[in-house]
C-alpha cells in the first residue's frame, strides 16, 4: 500500500534523526515525518498550480501547529480544542520563514504553504528545530522551485562550552539560546537571546552552529538526490529587461532628486508625480501591464539607492556609514501610569509604558512547553498612522508579535528575579512614527520606562540595526538603517544588548546568506552604536532606576510561608486570608512552595498584612511587637487580635504611659494599635502592653511615678482594688 515509503537516518547532535516520507499526506507536493528522539513533527509543503493574480510579492505562508495531545494535555479553552497559535508558535513560523523565503524565485507568484504539525514532544529535543529540518526536506524533495536545502540548530553556552541542540536541563543553565540556519556555504538566519554574551562568544557560537548544519545539509542532499522530484516551471512575473531599461532611463534622474532627502514624507510626495508621469508615458506602450511598470519603478529606486551606497558611499539622507540619525529620549511623560519612556531616532519614535501588577497578573500559557505562566510581558503595537497610512485597526499580526518578542527577549536578562522584585511587569510599546527599526526603538523605550517605573534592572539595554548591500564579492554595511535602506538593501541585522554584551539578535535577509566577516563587522558597528546611545542619550536622561515606585503603582511585599502552615494562613474555606485581604485592603497570593506575595496601594496596610501572616506562621514570643485590632472592651482592659485566632489582653494599666481611668479613653473597638508581648501564661494566653510598645518603639516618656518603680510592683499596684489605689494616690 505504501510503495513510496522510505526511511532515512543520521545522527544529529549526538542523537538519532529519522526522516520518513511516502506514507502520509500524499497529495502534498512534498512531505516528511521527522523523528528526533521522541519528538515527532510532520511537515507538508504545498504549492498552487497557478500564480495568484494582482499581487507583487511571493505568497508564502508558514504554519507551526502545536497540538496539545503531543504533550498529553487537553486544551484549557471552553471548546477544549486548539485555538489561535500561541506566541511561541508564531515566532517559530517566522523563524522558519526567514531562511527559506530568500531561496524561492523572486518572480514566482504561486502560493506556497508550509504546515508543520507537532505530534509528539520530547522536551529534550526541540520540535522547532525538527520542524525547520522537516521543512527543508519537504521542499527539497518536492517539485516546488526552491534553491535549498538549509538546516537549523540551536546553540547553547553551558559552563563555557558550546552545546548543539541542548537538552532541557542544559537550556536552564545556558548563557545563550541561539538558533542558526545555514545554506551549504552561508549563514541564512540568526535568532538569539543571551545573558550579556560577548561579541566574540556569540560569533563563535554562530559558527559552531553553522558547522553542525553542514552535516544535515549533506544528509538532505542525499535524500533529494534519491527521491527528489523535478521542479515545476511557472510564468515569471518579472518585467522584461527591455521594459525595465526603458522605464529606468526615462525616470532615473527624477528619482535621484526625489530620493535625496532624510524625510520619508517629502520623499513619498516627490515620488507621486514621477509615478504619474511614467504611467502617462508607458501605459500605452505596455498596455495592461501597470503592475509591471510599478515594479520597474521600484527596481529603479532600488538601483539608485544601491549605486549611491556601493559606488559613492552615499546614503539617501547624507549620513556616513556608521552615523546614527538624531536621537532623543524622555521619561515620565504620562502622569498616572507606573512608568513611561519615549525614544526617538530620526523619524522612528516609540513610546513605551510600564505597568506593575501582582503575581496573579502573570500571563497564563497553554502551549507545548512546561512553562505555564509568564511574569515579564512585552507587547508591541504598530498603528497605521505610524507610517502615514489609513486602515482599520486589527489585532496584532505576526510582525507585531515578532517585534514585541524580540524586545522582550532583549530585556529579559536584566529583569530582576521574583525574589528581588515581586511584581508582574508588562511593557507596551506604541510605535508613533516608523522609518526603520522600530523594534530596536522599543528596546530603548523599554529600558527608559522600566527605570522610570523604579524597576531595579541589572543594566540598561539599547538596540540598533545594521544594514547590508552586496554585489558579487563586494559588500558594505551601514548602521541605523532607515526604511528605504531596509526595502532596497539585503539585510536588517538587529542587535540589542548592554555595554557588557549581547542580549538579543534577529537577522532578516533577502540574499542567500552571510559570511563570518559580514557578521563580525555588524557586531562591531552595533556594539559601538549601542554604547553611544546609552552613554550620550539614555543615561543622561535617567541614570538609574528611580528609588521609589510611582504612588499609583501597587506596593508589594513578600515572605515565605512554611508549607505546613499554608492551610493556617488560608483558613477553612479561605476565611482567614479573605479576612486579612478585607481588613488590610490588599491582595495576597500564596504559591504551592510557600512563596507569599502581598500587594496593595498603601504600603502600611501591606506591612500590616505581612505582620498578620508572619504572626500566624510564627508563634508569638515575649518581647516581640505587633499591630493588632481591638476586638473587645472590658472594664479591666482591651482584647487585641494580633492575627486571626491569636488574641491577647492589654490590661488597663498597660494601655497608656499615663494613668488610665477608663479603657475607652484610650482605645475603642476596631482601633489598630501597636502592642508588645509581655508573657504567655501556662494556658497559652497572651498578656500584651501598649504602654511598653509606645516606650520602646516611639520613645514615649512615661510618668515618673510609674517609671520609678519595678514593673512587677506597678502591676501589683494597678491590679489592686480601686479604693486602695485611690488611698495610695492620696498618700502621694
Amino acid at each position: 500500500m505504501f510503495e513510496k515509503f522510505r526511511t532515512f537516518e543520521t545522527e544529529f547532535a549526538g542523537r538519532p534523526l529519522v526522516i520518513e516520507t511516502g506514507k502520509m499526506a500524499q497529495l502534498a507536493n512534498g512531505e516528511c515525518l521527522v523523528r528526533y528522539g521522541d519528538t515527532v513533527v510532520h511537515v507538508a509543503a504545498t504549492a498552487a498550480a497557478k500564480p495568484r493574480d494582482g499581487i507583487d510579492f511571493f505568497p508564502l505562508s508558514v504554519d507551526f501547529e502545536e497540538k496539545l495531545y503531543s504533550v498529553g494535555r487537553i486544551p484549557g479553552s471552553f471548546l477544549r480544542r486548539e485555538g489561535r497559535p500561541s506566541e511561541k508558535a508564531i515566532l517559530t513560523c517566522r523563524m522558519i520563514d526567514r531562511p527559506i523565503r530568500p531561496l524561492f524565485p523572486k518572480d514566482m507568484r504561486n502560493d506556497v504553504t508550509i504546515v508543520a504539525t507537532v505530534m509528539s514532544v520530547d522536551q529534550d529535543n526541540s520540535p522547532e528545530i525538527a520542524a525547520m529540518v522537516g521543512t527543508s526536506v519537504a521542499l527539497s524533495i518536492s517539485d516546488i522551485p526552491w534553491d535549498g536545502p538549509i538546516s537549523g540548530v540551536s546553540v547553547g553556552l553551558v559552563e563555557g562550552k558550546f552545546v548543539i541542540n541542548p537538552n532541557e536541563e542544559q537550556r536552564k543553565v545556558s548563557e545563550m539560546a541561539v538558533t542558526v540556519a545555514s545554506t551549504s556555504d552561508r549563514i541564512a538566519m540568526i535568532e538569539a537571546g543571551a545573558n550579556e554574551v560577548s561579541d566574540e562568544d556569540m560569533l563563535d557560537g554562530i559558527m559552531a552552529g553553522h558547522k553542525e548544519n553542514q552535516k544535515i545539509i549533506e544528509f538532505i542532499k542525499g535524500i533529494q538526490a534519491e527521491i527528489g522530484k523535478e521542479k515545476f516551471s511557472y510564468p515569471s512575473n518579472e518585467p522584461d529587461e527591455e521594459m525595465f531599461e526603458a522605464v529606468r532611463d526615462f525616470s532615473v534622474e527624477d528619482i535621484k532628486v526625489a530620493m535625496d532627502t532624510d524625510d520619508k514624507t517629502v520623499r513619498d510626495e516627490r515620488l507621486k508625480p514621477i509615478y504619474e508621469k511614467v504611467h502617462a508615458h508607458f501605459d500605452e506602450i505596455y498596455p495592461d501591464q501597470a503592475a509591471k511598470i510599478d515594479e520597474c519603478l521600484y527596481k529603479t529606486q532600488k538601483f539608485v539607492v544601491r549605486r549611491w551606497l556601493l559606488d559613492e558611499q552615499k546614503r539617501v539622507d547624507g549620513r556616513k556609514m556608521d552615523e546614527i540619525r538624531p536621537l532623543a529620549a524622555e521619561v515620565g511623560i504620562l502622569p498616572r501610569v507606573h512608568g513611561s519612556g519615549m525614544f526617538t531616532r530620526g523619524q522612528t519614535q516609540v513610546l513605551t509604558v510600564a505597568t506593575l501588577g501582582s503575581t496573579r497578573d502573570n500571563q497564563l500559557l497553554d502551549g507545548i512547553d512546561k512553562e505555564e505562566t509568564k511574569r515579564y510581558i512585552h507587547h508591541y503595537n504598530f498603528p497605521s498612522y505610524s507610517v502615514g497610512e489609513t486602515r482599520p485597526a486589527r489585532s496584532p499580526g505576526r510582525r507585531e508579535i515578532g517585534h514585541g518578542a524580540l524586545a522582550e527577549r532583549a530585556l529579559l536578562p536584566v529583569i530582576p528575579s521574583l525574589e528581588e522584585f515581586p511584581y508582574t511587569i508588562r511593557l507596551v510599546s506604541e510605535v508613533l512614527s516608523s522609518n526603520g527599526s522600530t523594534s530596536q526603538g522599543s528596546v530603548c523605550g523599554s529600558t527608559l520606562a522600566l527605570m522610570d517605573a523604579g524597576v531595579p534592572i541589572k543594566a540598561p539595554v539599547a538596540g540598533i540595526s545594521c544594514g547590508l548591500i552586496t554585489e558579487g564579492d563586494r559588500w558594505m554595511t551601514m548602521v541605523d538603517i532607515q526604511g528605504v535602506e531596509d526595502f532596497f538593501g539585503d539585510m536588517d541585522f538587529k542587535v540589542a544588548g548592554t555595554k557588557k554584551g549581547i542580549t538579543a539578535i534577529q537577522m532578516d535577509l533577502k540574499i542567500h546568506g552571510l559570511t563570518p566577516e559580514i557578521i563580525k563587522e555588524a557586531f562591531e558597528k552595533t556594539h559601538k552604536a549601542r554604547n553611544y546611545i546609552l552613554d550620550e542619550i539614555m543615561l543622561p536622561v535617567i541614570a538609574e532606576p528611580r528609588p521609589e515606585l510611582s504612588k499609583y503603582a501597587p506596593k508589594m511585599l513578600s515572605t515565605v510561608v512554611p508549607v505546613d502552615k499554608i492551610r493556617e494562613v488560608i483558613g477553612s474555606g479561605g476565611k482567614v486570608i479573605q479576612k486579612i485581604c478585607a481588613e488590610c485592603e490588599v491582595t495576597i497570593d500564596i504559591e504551592d512552595d510557600g512563596s507569599c506575595f502581598i500587594s496593595g496601594i498603601d504600603i502600611e496596610k501591606c506591612r500590616r498584612a505581612l505582620e498578620i501572616i508572619e504572626t500566624i506562621v510564627n508563634d508569638p514570643e515575649p518581647g516581640t511587637y505587633y499591630s493588632g485590632r481591638v476586638t473587645r472592651i472590658m472594664d479591666f482592659g482591651a482584647f487585641v487580635e494580633i492575627a486571626p485566632g491569636k488574641e491577647g489582653l492589654v490590661h488597663i494599666s498597660h494601655l497608656d504611659i499615663r494613668r488610665t481611668e477608663n479603657v475607652t479613653d484610650v482605645v475603642n473597638v476596631g482601633d489598630i494599635i501597636k502592642v508588645k508581648v509581655l508573657e504567655i501564661d501556662d494556658k497559652g494566653r497572651l498578656n500584651l502592653s501598649r504602654r511598653d510598645a509606645l516606650i520602646d518603639l516611639d520613645g514615649a516618656v512615661p510618668e515618673n511615678t510609674l517609671s520609678d518603680k519595678p514593673r512587677g510592683e506597678r502591676r501589683d499596684r494597678d491590679r489592686g482594688p480601686r479604693r486602695d489605689r485611690g488611698d495610695r494616690r492620696d498618700r502621694r
